[in-house]
């Protein structure tokens, strides 16, 4: 069964926004690479990616703002996975409003498995590969 799975929740606080008096951009991105850590790591398998010297390299991102979100929105991520490749992900994270589920912002990012020690990518192994498959929306 294909699904997404919530990876932030969250609210925008009033040092989150900027003059115009919406969540500035540099908040979008924090906010999402949270809810990318959540994503990578149920793929991975461990919280602790350290003890393996394996990690994920961000090669892409593509972000699209909808809606604009001011102080006290309570903020919700949803991300799935778009494309499995041999050593990368493509997932898609969704924020919308917790309450009045209006999409506020989608972020599209391809996270290549990475070899820390080596600095190079290193193929998604099969257990991997199953995880990544039971978030897939296509």
């Amino acid at each position: 069964m294909s699904k997404s799975l919530v990876t932030f929740v969250g609210v925008a606080h009033p040092w989150m926004c900027d003059v115009m008096g919406h969540v500035n951009v540099r908040h979008y991105a924090a906010m999402f690479d949270d809810a990318s850590f959540q994503l990578l790591g149920h793929i991975a398998g461990q919280d602790d990616n350290q003890a393996s010297q394996i990690g994920w390299a961000d090669v892409r991102t593509e972000i699209d703002y909808r809606h604009e979100t001011k102080a006290g929105a309570l903020i919700t991520i949803r991300s799935h996975v778009v494309k499995i490749g041999r050593t990368s992900i493509t997932f898609e994270q969704v924020m919308l409003g917790s309450l009045d589920c209006i999409v506020r912002s989608s972020l599209l990012p391809t996270s290549v498995r990475f070899d820390l020690a080596a600095r190079a990518s290193v193929a998604l192994d099969e257990p991997m590969r199953d995880r990544s498959s039971a978030f897939l929306i296509e």
